[in-house]
């Protein structure tokens, strides 16, 4: 049982060695979710739970290759060339579809306008005769 023990031991310290030497030498901006500083405190407090959420959460991204053969490095973002593009709609004052829908709708307005004030008018009538 005490080597079993001193075994996850080793395999432990072994855990927090390897990551702490990882965290401290890369790149500042290329660590993730976390600063530098946090990330050795984890690794060096929550033994192993620390290091294993440094290789999964906090240690850079690798490069991925692409089917056309060339690497792409998360963070790098795509060339303007290659950047993938949506067709957004138009704000409506970019639209001219809507822009002439807009004609339409006034004298729509307008007639609903004249229909009301007419009702208006209309309801008015009988309180005006009662007085």
């Amino acid at each position: 049982m005490i080597r079993l023990y001193s075994l996850f031991m080793l395999i432990d310290l072994a855990l927090v060695v390897i990551a702490l030497i990882d965290c401290l030498s890369a790149e500042e901006f290329q660590i993730r979710a976390l600063p530098r500083v946090v990330w050795v405190f984890l690794i060096l407090l929550f033994s192993p739970i620390g290091a294993i959420a440094w290789f999964v959460a906090g240690r850079p991204a690798r490069a991925v290759k692409l089917s056309n053969g060339t690497t792409w490095r998360p963070g790098s973002g795509f060339p303007e060339h290659e950047r993938p593009r949506r067709s957004a709609p138009l704000a409506p004052d970019d639209n001219p579809e809507f822009l002439r829908s807009l004609g339409e709708d006034r004298g729509r307005l307008e007639r609903w306008e004249a229909d009301l004030r007419r009702r208006e008018a209309e309801l008015r009538k009988p309180e005006t005769d009662q007085k």
